[in-house]
């Protein structure tokens, strides 16, 4: 897709820290910041200021209309109503790029842009946003970036994705709550894990600090394990060698001083047990055994 001046002027619709930090970080690269609006409007008056050009609207509707590409970063819950809104009021028409941000939700809650004939698509990155400070480095740069909606919008999405010297993926709109799933396993779950593993070292009288320096290298050499073999042959431990008997002493000590992580032990033996079965490295004996011991 050829880009032209006009096709990169843009608004942001909802000012908050992820609104912000791409108005500042496109504008960067060549994207001309032309609205800002926001529920609040010093937020919008923030943006402005950090992005160093562009306009204040109270309405939405105004905001959209001084341009053709619009990303709406409001909170998940309103920005289908917004969208229908601006729509409602011909804010969009068949130039207009419309993209929202969310992680769970699929270019699908656009479709009151799409029948005003704008191209719709949902451009989210894997990263967490903190307030902006002025003079920080990009927190899009590197990072992957989803991208899906209609053919047009994926293009000039990718086109997006490249200026903020990102990296971009597709997919399907029908898989993207799985795929904000896989988000929330990987990173919030991976917290709730490794705060099971730093209770039980505390549990031998470590303090947290020295807890986690002692599991760093383990978590880290797994996870390059896991990106180098797969994760079926990244998995060792007692569940892929069968050892039942070891299994049976660390739930006889959970279920004893820290009962209330017993389900989540079993649970996860469970599912690393499906693991170890696909590497066919454990006797049908020891699998038995296993099994009996995580359930509850």
């Amino acid at each position: 897709m050829n880009t032209n001046k006009k096709s990169l002027e843009f608004c942001i619709i909802g000012c908050g820290r992820l609104g912000i930090s791409l108005a500042v970080f496109l504008s960067k690269q060549g994207f001309i910041p032309k609205a800002f609006s926001s529920k609040s409007r010093d937020s919008a008056q923030k943006a402005l200021e950090f992005a160093g050009r562009g306009q204040v609207y109270d309405n939405p509707v105004d905001a959209v209309k001084t341009c053709d590409l619009v990303f709406i970063t409001t909170p998940d819950t309103i920005i289908e109503p917004v969208c229908e809104k601006i729509a409602e009021e011909n804010g969009f028409n068949s130039d207009s790029f419309v993209y929202h941000l969310s992680g769970a939700l699929s270019s699908g809650i656009l479709t009151s842009a799409k029948n005003n004939g704008a191209s719709t698509g949902s451009i989210h990155p894997l990263q967490a946003f903190a307030p902006y400070e002025k003079g920080q480095k990009s927190p899009f740069k590197g990072i992957n970036m989803s991208i899906e909606g209609d053919d047009t919008a994926i293009e000039f999405g990718k086109e997006i994705v490249n200026a903020l010297r990102a990296n971009s993926f597709t997919i399907p709109t029908h898989a993207k709550t799985v795929y904000h799933a896989s988000a929330v396993v990987a990173s919030n779950y991976l917290v709730t894990l490794e705060h099971f593993a730093l209770e039980l070292l505390k549990e031998a009288d470590l303090s947290e600090e020295n807890a986690y320096e002692i599991l760093e290298p383990l978590i880290m050499g797994t996870l390059n394990n896991i990106k180098a073999r797969g994760s079926v042959n990244a998995l060792t431990g007692p569940v892929a060698r069968g050892d039942d008997e070891i299994v049976s002493r660390h739930l006889s000590d959970i279920d004893k001083k820290l009962p209330r992580f017993s389900k989540l032990y079993r649970l996860m033996g469970q599912y690393t047990l499906d693991i170890a079965d696909r590497r066919g490295e454990i006797s049908d004996d020891a699998r038995q055994k296993l099994a009996g011991l995580f359930e509850f």
